[in-house]
């Protein structure tokens, strides 16, 4: 059984296909069992770090003192994802009870799951699975609330989501959570866990069916399937869920049918947080591993596709201009930096600027992770760093002229999926999104 292969009605009928039996056996293990079956498995976070679920939930339950807190993080924001939404429509049973059994895991007293207020389907999903397991007494009597946060990127940052649970506007803090958690205060570390949306959703599966259900598909250091997206310049986009490892030329070229019709494929942007991959990397191993040796990521499994009649100046400015915009601003060297990147890239696509400004983007993109709270600093400059350098060529040709390849194109901020027509709808009204998180009228 995968994570997608479900889509029960009603809490009923997720109990009906075996659900449930996740965190029964969980509760009656003992919480060190608990997380040992995590551990055995395998499992690594599905959020975009791949960081080893069971050392984390460890860490959580033996650092620091005061109330201990479990968290799922469904604010998903990465450029070209979809697949923790579509998790949340789907089957927000699974998430739940995956929530329920890690915070009985790490002895956490309440649980809180963050969703963006403008995900209507999931929210109304989320929010009657939650009435029905209250109901049934299914979430092992913890409580669980769902908080709802702005549509800002940070809001999927684990301490911006701390911060939102906490009233405020998601400005990331230096400390993780595990060493300053939710409503935090001296002496008390109130240690909280983050999980992912997809990560929890795998953990009621592992107690249920056993590390081997996990270890059955995918690498031994990567086990397990993972929900990928692919978008941009290919026949048909979607969201699929393959065993991790598969070698990216499946999903672009098999599920996604490949570029259109006459076109070649350019470049491949892993969401917004690792360097570009090209034609010639299409058979690296999607897993954590594979990736980051090929120089790149996993992320959170989203991959935007750009043909050969796409500008990559016009490209690398969407993007640098998304991480700009959504930047909080309290790491000068973030907002400068970004800033600083993406009005250089908008003054040489539209044919401004000089070699030297090149060199200046490479300077201004490698400078600004410096003092970062969060990682987005650190998207900027692998992507950015990456983009320039892998197409200089095609930058220069730019420098000083109009642009050789003027088609316009979408930033991949999805909104909705229209699975019957293989298409995503963006969010067109992002261009107007300004430094200061409001919309320019």
């Amino acid at each position: 059984m995968a994570l997608l292969d479900l889509a029960p009605r009603s809490f009923e009928e997720y109990v009906a296909s075996g659900g449930g039996r996740g965190l029964e056996i969980a509760l009656g293990a003992g919480q060190e069992a608990v997380i040992e079956e995590v551990a055995k498995s395998g499992l690594r976070g599905r959020g975009g770090a791949g960081f080893p679920t069971a050392e984390k939930w460890r860490a959580i339950r033996s650092t620091g003192t005061g109330t201990r807190f479990a968290v799922c993080n469904g604010a998903e924001g990465e450029p070209a994802t979809f697949k923790d939404r579509l998790l949340l429509r789907t089957n927000p049973y699974q998430v739940l009870e995956g929530l329920a059994i890690a915070a009985y895991a790490v002895g956490a007293e309440r649980a809180y799951i963050g969703v963006k207020e403008t995900f209507d389907q999931e929210i109304k999903a989320l929010s009657r699975a939650l009435e029905e397991m209250r109901q049934a007494d299914a979430l092992g009597g913890i409580p669980i609330q769902a908080v709802l946060g702005p549509d800002l990127y940070l809001f999927g940052e684990e301490t911006g989501l701390e911060e939102v649970i906490e009233g405020r506007l998601p400005m990331p803090r230096m400390a993780r959570p595990f060493m300053q958690g939710l409503f935090a205060s001296p002496p008390n570390e109130n240690p909280t866990l983050v999980n992912n949306v997809e990560t929890l959703a795998n953990v009621a599966h592992v107690l249920a069916d056993g590390p081997d259900w996990l270890r059955s598909r995918g690498t031994d250091t990567s086990p397990g399937t993972m929900v990928f997206t692919v978008c941009g310049d290919v026949r048909r986009e979607g969201v699929f869920e393959l065993a991790l490892g598969t070698p990216l030329r499946y999903l672009v070229e098999e599920l996604a049918g490949g570029p259109p019709e006459g076109r070649s494929i350019k470049a491949i942007f892993p969401g917004a947080s690792n360097t570009v991959l090209t034609l010639g990397e299409l058979d690296v191993p999607m897993d954590f591993d594979s990736l980051r040796q090929f120089g790149s990521g996993l992320g959170a499994g989203g991959f935007a596709l750009f043909d050969d009649s796409a500008c990559m100046v016009k490209a690398a400015y969407l993007y640098s201009r998304f991480l700009y915009v959504e930047s909080c601003g309290q790491c000068p060297a973030c907002k400068f930096g970004t800033g600083e990147v993406t009005k250089s890239l908008a003054k040489i696509e539209s044919g401004g600027e000089s070699d030297l400004d090149l060199e200046s983007i490479l300077i201004h993109a490698k400078g600004s992770t410096d003092g970062q709270k969060c990682a987005l600093p650190t998207g900027e400059s692998l992507l950015m760093q990456s983009v320039v350098q892998v197409f200089a060529d095609e930058f220069r040709t730019h420098i000083g002229g109009s642009c050789p390849l003027p088609r316009d194109l979408t930033f991949h901020k999805i909104v909705d999926w229209d699975q019957s027509a293989g298409r995503f709808v963006y969010d067109l009204t992002y261009a107007s999104k300004q430094a200061d998180w409001t919309y320019a009228t």
